[in-house]
């Protein structure tokens, strides 16, 4: 009788323990439909493993939070869950969660930063999308730890912040996206342009303020050429440039312009105006594309 009654205990435990492994296998494995087609996820810093299950089950990623604190326990017991924005399909399952929020795979947003905008600009490009504060690119920008060693007269990383889309994480630090950029440059600048710059009788820093001014003084591609060869001559010459753009630059970083020029502008005291000054203005006036 006691024989029997153990059996069917043990019998009763093997089904109950077979019926749990089917039950998480499934919580584990399947994949979870009825999602949109991208779903985006952020965890937190300092975020436990048992808040973060239930924010996945909040957002119908996931069905169970005990499955999930039991996956990571048997599966990733050593991994923390990283920090950070993620986007997963419309169809996913736990264990392609828990591999990407352990390995840190986070969301990449895609970036694009247009031909001709001002540092200030880009940094609030960066804030209006929620990547990076305002103050915090800035704070990178003007810091020439990031480009003395290759333009010591720079008092920013203005005109080397070069247009290109590029991909973020939400939480890259303002510093490595102006690296990231001021890096781009630098791989674009490449030795024949250099050498063409040393042909014009220009360095880098001067080759990049003339691009500046010719970006700012017309975007269509076929009119550069035309604008180049007029500044080229000006300058051979010693004549004043005339270019609009570099008066705007400079009443913006007065704060004094209210979106168009008035004749009186012209006559502004101020290293940027090149209808005042011959020569080059001390530094770009944006950041210029190829």
């Amino acid at each position: 009788m006691i024989r029997k009654a153990v059996r069917i205990a043990l019998l009763l435990a093997i089904a109950v323990l077979l019926a749990v492994a089917i039950w998480f296998s499934r919580q584990y494995r399947q994949l979870r439909p009825g999602l949109p087609a991208e779903a985006l996820f952020e965890v937190r810093k300092g975020q436990t493993v048992t808040g973060i299950a239930e924010e996945l089950r909040l957002k119908g990623l996931i069905r169970s939070t005990t499955a999930f604190r039991l996956a990571h326990r048997l599966y990733h017991h050593s991994q923390s869950l990283k920090a950070g924005e993620y986007s997963f399909p419309g169809m996913v399952a736990m264990r392609d969660i828990l591999d990407a929020l352990t390995k840190g795979r986070t969301y990449l947003h895609p970036v694009t930063i247009r031909e001709g905008l001002t540092g200030e600009e880009t940094g609030r490009e960066f804030e209006r999308l929620g990547l990076v504060p305002f103050s915090e690119f800035m704070a990178a920008f003007s810091d020439p730890e990031l480009f003395a060693s290759w333009d010591p007269e720079g008092r920013n990383a203005e005109g080397y912040l070069f247009p290109e889309t590029y991909h973020f994480s939400r939480l890259t630090p303002g510093r490595e996206v102006v690296e990231r950029m001021v890096g781009q440059f630098q791989s674009v600048f490449t030795d024949d342009w250099r050498q063409r710059s040393l042909e014009l009788g220009m360095s880098v820093r001067e080759a990049t303020i003339l691009a500046s001014l010719i970006e700012k003084e017309t975007s269509r591609e076929e009119e550069m050429k035309l604008v180049s060869s007029v500044f080229h001559n000006r300058l051979r010459i010693g004549m004043k440039l005339d270019c609009d753009p570099t008066i705007i630059y400079a009443l913006k970083l007065a704060g004094e312009y209210e979106g168009r020029l008035r004749s009186r502008d012209l006559r502004l005291d101020s290293p940027y105006n090149t209808y005042r000054r011959a020569g080059l203005p001390p530094g770009p006036i944006c950041n210029p594309g190829r």
